[in-house]
């Protein structure tokens, strides 16, 4: 039996995403055993994160500083602005290099089964920098969920009023897809989303 503390630590570790109780154990032992070249570099590495975390005022990413990375990145395009529910959605986006705009993280989608209303995501900060002019493309990437699309269907509406070129990341058939592995909803939009062969 461990200890209470090494067992709080398991606990822990238990309800991170994608680490159930038996790779908790594996992380756990991986660390005590290798104390000064894995557990002491977690630890100050957690402390240094935890100790200067902050929520980018003019996207909403978290990050160390304010302005974030990506914002106070000068390489960027200001004209384009690519319009996020989570802060996860822009790490995947970002990380894949094909956006060269900037961001805006919402803060979830609108849902009203879990009681998320407009004035619960940052709606009126995003309407705010395209107010401000200087954007010519809003880039809606909502998930492909019926709160994903309608959270879009609501901001261009929102944002229709100005002059700016609203689109939507395209959704339907992945590469390498099999149409027999695919859900219903995949399919109903690479239908809805057909376009005449070149």
């Amino acid at each position: 039996m461990a200890s209470p503390e090494i067992d709080a630590l398991t606990q822990a570790l238990a309800r991170l995403p994608g680490l159930g109780p038996r790779s908790a154990r594996r992380a756990v032992l991986h660390l005590l055993k290798r104390r000064e070249t894995a557990l002491a570099p977690l630890l100050a590495a957690l402390d240094a994160v935890n100790e200067r975390l902050v929520t980018c005022s003019t996207c909403g990413n978290v990050d160390t500083n304010d302005p974030c990375g990506v914002c106070a990145d000068p390489r960027r395009d200001g004209r384009s602005l690519c319009v996020v529910e989570e802060v996860a959605d822009l790490w995947a986006l970002d990380r894949s290099r094909l956006f060269p705009g900037r961001f805006h993280v919402l803060g979830g989608k609108l849902s009203a089964l879990e009681g998320v209303r407009p004035e619960d995501l940052a709606i009126d900060s995003l309407v705010r920098r395209i107010e401000a002019g200087g954007i010519d493309e809003v880039v809606l990437a909502m998930n492909a969920t019926l709160e994903g699309q309608t959270t879009a269907h609501y901001l261009a509406e929102r944002i229709e009023r100005f002059p700016v070129r609203v689109t939507q990341l395209a959704h339907g058939l992945p590469v390498g897809g099999e149409l027999d592995y695919l859900d219903e909803g995949t399919l109903a939009q690479a239908l809805r989303a057909r376009r005449p062969v070149a």
